[in-house]
């Protein structure tokens, strides 16, 4: 029972924490005058990807590559296949594919970069400063070409995605409040979810590749559920699928990127043979989705949600 409740301790302390971080972040950028359109790309892409950062950067810290690769692999493939899969089911998402085709190739390109390198000899540091380096690349290039055309398609949806996040706190101490109280809860919530998921995973005699790939990958992907169930209510669907095809860029530039920096991850086992193809065929999935039919209707939803419940009975029966 403890590994369970430390585990609930830590899901909340992640789930407030990232939150208030983002509302924070986002309050402080609208005071000095950054524009929605670097605030959606950088900001809400970035926050929303936090809890992942935080506790692949521990479980690295830790010697545990299997938590933080496999909390990667598993919420990029979670995002896409069970938080999509019941937005979709809740609203159909019509999206128009201008708005993501640049990003929705930049996470495939990402992907298969992860499996080109990671899949020779795990990710060393050079690795890692190379996926942080393509990152920023991505960012100032995004930025620039977004800025020319303040009214492209990729343009409106990064402006929409900072919109879409309410409750944004108004003076300076409550955003300074947000932003210090948000950074404690998620490195608090960081440690106490490990410990209850690996403890968990310990006693029940499961590997802690599948504690990443389902527990931590899931508990670590709400915020990405909550944005795109409040997006899909609202019919704001292109707000939805770009907060997921965001958040997996960013988990695998990003959180990878300076997780094997500062210690490097070998990637082996089901990670290696089984899962990173999964997460390659549901980036696949989705822009098949996208690109053919630009409709992610609620039969596309519940596709993409049996797939994932398939996976997951797959994966517990053959563990």
């Amino acid at each position: 029972m403890i590994h369970i409740f430390w585990l609930l301790v830590g899901l909340v302390l992640l789930t407030v924490g990232g939150e208030a971080l983002v509302r924070g972040a986002l309050a402080a950028a609208r005071r000095i005058g950054v524009s929605p359109l670097l605030a959606g790309l950088v900001i809400v892409g970035f926050g929303t990807s936090a809890p992942e950062l935080v506790v692949s950067l521990q479980a690295s810290i830790k010697g545990q590559p299997d938590i933080a690769l496999g909390n990667v692999i598993g919420s990029n493939i979670a995002n896409i296949l069970l938080i999509l899969g019941i937005s979709a089911i809740i609203m159909p998402l019509v999206t128009h594919v201008r708005c993501l085709r640049r990003d929705g190739l930049m996470m495939l390109g990402a992907t298969i970069l992860f499996m080109a390198l990671a899949s020779l000899n795990g990710l060393s540091r050079i690795e890692g400063s190379l996926f942080l380096v393509v990152l920023a690349g991505y960012l100032i290039w995004a930025y620039r070409t977004e800025k020319e055309d303040v009214h492209s398609p990729e343009s409106e949806l990064h402006k929409a995605e900072s919109e879409e996040i309410e409750l944004v706190p108004m003076s300076v101490p409550l955003t300074i409040l947000a932003i210090v109280g948000g950074l404690a809860m998620l490195i608090a919530g960081a440690d106490r979810f490990l410990l209850g998921a690996v403890g968990l995973g310990q006693a029940l005699g499961v590997p802690e590749s599948i504690i990443g790939l389902t527990v931590v990958a899931v508990g670590t992907s709400l915020p990405e559920l909550a944005v795109s169930i409040i997006a899909a209510i609202r019919r704001h669907a292109d707000v939805a699928v770009g907060n997921i095809v965001g958040s997996n860029i960013f988990n695998i530039l990003c959180i990878l990127g300076i997780s094997s920096v500062i210690t490097p991850l070998p990637l082996q086992g089901r990670l290696l043979q089984i899962d990173q193809f999964v997460m390659l065929g549901a980036a696949a999935m989705l822009l098949a989705f996208l690109f053919f039919g630009l409709r992610v209707s609620r039969l596309k939803g519940a596709i993409l949600l049996a797939s994932y419940l398939v996976y997951l009975g797959v994966m517990f029966g053959y563990q």
